[in-house]
Formats: structure tokens, C-alpha cells, sequence
């Protein structure tokens, strides 16, 4: 899989953008705030209709637009995937007029209008930031969060049941404050009781199964990275134990079992149900939904110790770059086509073993896009490969020389 082309109008710092895209490895080099990362999130962003960097959709426009008449950004590409099949793909931006202030987002695959979840998919990205430390010194929620973008990209279930559990939980969450108020009815949960447990069960299995096939992958990246000193484990811990055989053994809470005995979402259904009602009576006391993917958690262990508690700097940057080469395997073996490569700036946070190691491992990759002030921390090899462009001021040079 490859971009083609990319057309951005009124994004970021880009007023008009129509670019032709090499494959293989493409260095974007120029001064910080030139365009740089706005190019590479604007790619982010056609995959998975989300900034990693802004919540509000309103933020990716130019500023220069929004005094416009009808303001909008939009974000175009042409998409190379299986057997040469291209995929033409769009999302405008704009202010809705009915609504005041309100942004929405169109979304059209060649030229069908669809929803967001129709689009994942439709290519696929692994982005590598100096911000990834996140994984491990981070919140539950950014791991959680890192889970959900990289299985919606690759698993249309896993999609589909995400925004029905996301939507489920708010409403849910909403009745049982109203019940606690005396407004609701007891009743009424039942059916948002249902919604939560089938697309829940559909994401824990779905994080099971991910968690298990990446650790496999990670761990011998590592291995490899740490000269076979240190063993890598992912654990996964729900925020209700399900088990093998709902008689209480063989737990997701024994220490990686969860990543080695994989559930269906149809085992983990009952359960679910189950610990939903041992705590209605807290749920209806607090008005909120505490059991469910949530709420779940994900911890990384070197040598048995969590890196998060006790981990230096440098382990966690070798088992985030462990885990991103590892998401690389996973995504190319569960689509069946190597994702776009989007590292910003990340290539600078590394020592010169570890760039040379990650170097070498994206060099193989269908189309890899980096971002850098600093070009000559690249080996030599690498830039004698790869297209050099350089960004000023959202102008973009496609020269094959270092500026």
C-alpha cells in the first residue's frame, strides 16, 4: 500500500497542496513550524479521521480561511493498494451554518459519502513519535487509545463495535444517573446493557488476540535491540477477569495468561453481564459505568519489573521502538498489505545504534515519510535511497539534494 498523490486545501499551514508521492523512504527536511509535521498529520488524519495532536477538527483548518464566506479544509488522496486497485479518498472540514460555530467532517471514498468507520481501512498508517513514550509513562487511557487506533485500522468489527460502545456507555451512563434522580426506570438498562456487553466482548477479545500476537513480534525486535539482556511482556489487565471456562480458573489475571489462551467474544459475553450486575448498586450510587474495555489497562514488563514504576528512559524508548517495529508486522500480517510509515522527528530521539537499527528495519517498507531539522543525523545509506524534499513555509521542493 502507497499514497499516490495528496491534495490538501486550507490545512494547517497549507492553503493549496497537489502532490505526487514516491515510494520508498521520502525525507522531509526543513525548520520547525515549516509544514513539516502538518504534511504528516494530514496523512495520519485521512486514515483514521482523528489529529493525534487536536481533539477539535476546527484547529486543522488554515486561518486564513476562516474568514472565508463558506469556510473549509479538505485533505484528498489517491490510495495504491492490492493488485493496483486505486481507492480515491476525501474528508472536508467545514463550519456547519445551521449549527453556529459547530465543525463537521464529510467523508467520501471514491466519491460515495460514508462514515467514519467505512474509511478505516482504506490505508493504513504506523506513526512514530517522540510523544510514543506515552505507551509506558503515560495514562491507561493512551494505551488504551493506542490499542483502539490500532485495531480499528485492521479490523472492521473491532471498529463497528467501538463506536457502538462508545455510544452505548455515554447513554447508559446518562440513564443511571437519571435513575439515581429518580427519572429513569431500572428497565430501561437492560437494553443498553446489551448493546455494551456484545460490542464490549467483541473489543476485549479483539485487544486479547492483538496483545498477543504483538508481544510474539516484540520481543524479538527486543531481543535484538537489547542483545538478548531483557525480555519484553505486554499485560493485559480487563477491568473484570474472564475466564477460559467461567468456573473461576485460568483468569486473565494470572500473570500472561492473557496473552496466550484467547477468548471469543461469545465466552466473554456472560461474564460481562454478569459483572455488570454485582455492581449495579455501586454504578447507580456513582452514576457511571465501572466495569468494561473502558476501563482496562495494559502494562510493559522488562524482566518482570513494570517499566512504568521502574523502567529508565532509556528501556522505555527501547521497548516503544520495539512495540512500533513490532505494530509494523502486525498490521502488514493482518492486512495483508504494509501500512505507510509516518515517523516525525522520531528518528532524533535515538542514539546512533538504535536510528541505524530502525533505519535498516524501514528500509523495506513500501513508503516510509520522515520529518527532520537535521538531516545530517541520517546515515549515509539511507539518504543515498530515499527522495529529499525540503519545506519552507508550506512550499515544498522536491529536490534529491540536502539543503
Amino acid at each position: 500500500m502507497r499514497l499516490q498523490h495528496l491534495s490538501l486545501v486550507n490545512f494547517r499551514n497549507y492553503s493549496r497542496l497537489e502532490l505526487a508521492l514516491p515510494s520508498g523512504a521520502l525525507l522531509l527536511c526543513g525548520a520547525n513550524a515549516q509544514g513539516k509535521t502538518s504534511l504528516i498529520e494530514s496523512i495520519y488524519y485521512l486514515a483514521t479521521a482523528r489529529s493525534p495532536w487536536t481533539a477539535s477538527d476546527r484547529q486543522l483548518m488554515n486561518w486564513r480561511a476562516e474568514n472565508d464566506a463558506l469556510p473549509y479544509s479538505r485533505i484528498s488522496a489517491e490510495v495504491r493498494g492490492k493488485g493496483e486497485v486505486i481507492t480515491r479518498l476525501d474528508i472536508t472540514i467545514y463550519k456547519d451554518s445551521q449549527e453556529g460555530a459547530r465543525f463537521r467532517k464529510d467523508i467520501k471514498v471514491n466519491g460515495v459519502k460514508k462514515r467514519v468507520v467505512d474509511l478505516l481501512g482504506a490505508i493504513t498508517v504506523v506513526m512514530f513519535l517522540p510523544q510514543d513514550l506515552a505507551l509506558i509513562e503515560g495514562s491507561p487511557t493512551d494505551r488504551r487509545r493506542y490499542l483502539n487506533i490500532t485495531l480499528a485500522q485492521s479490523d472492521p468489527r473491532y471498529a463497528e463495535a467501538l463506536q457502538t460502545f462508545d455510544q452505548a456507555l455515554q447513554q447508559r451512563n446518562a440513564l443511571l444517573r437519571r435513575i439515581a434522580e429518580r427519572q429513569g426506570s431500572l428497565n430501561e438498562l437492560k437494553f443498553w446493557d446489551n448493546k455494551l456487553v456484545s460490542a464490549g466482548s467483541v473489543i476485549i477479545a479483539g485487544r486479547q488476540r492483538l496483545l498477543r500476537e504483538l508481544e510474539l513480534l516484540a520481543q524479538k525486535v527486543h531481543r535484538e535491540l537489547t542483545g538478548g539482556d531483557e525480555t519484553l511482556e505486554m499485560i493485559y489487565q480487563p477491568s473484570f477477569a474472564p475466564t477460559a471456562k467461567a468456573d473461576g480458573q485460568l483468569s486473565f489475571s494470572v500473570l500472561g495468561l492473557d496473552l496466550h489462551r484467547q477468548l471469543k467474544p461469545a465466552e466473554i459475553e456472560p461474564q460481562y453481564r454478569e459483572a455488570l450486575a454485582q455492581t449495579r448498586r455501586e454504578e447507580l450510587h456513582r452514576g457511571i459505568t465501572l466495569v468494561g474495555p473502558q476501563r482496562d489497562e495494559l502494562r510493559f514488563m522488562v524482566n518482570g519489573r513494570d517499566l512504568g514504576l521502574y523502567g529508565s528512559r532509556g528501556q522505555a524508548r527501547t521497548a516503544v521502538l520495539a512495540i512500533k517495529l513490532a505494530e509494523m508486522g502486525w498490521m502488514e500480517s493482518a492486512t495483508g498489505e504494509c501500512p505507510v510509515l509516518l515517523l516525525d522527528e522520531f528518528i532524533a530521539e535515538l542514539d546512533a545504534r538504535r536510528r541505524a537499527f530502525l533505519l535498516e528495519r524501514i528500509s523495506h517498507a513500501s513508503q516510509s515519510i520522515l520529518t527532520t531539522t537535521e538531516p545530517d543525523i541520517f546515515t549515509q545509506d539511507f539518504l543515498s535511497k530515499a527522495a529529499v524534499w525540503t519545506v519552507h513555509a508550506g512550499e515544498i521542493t522536491t529536490a534529491q539534494s540536502l539543503p
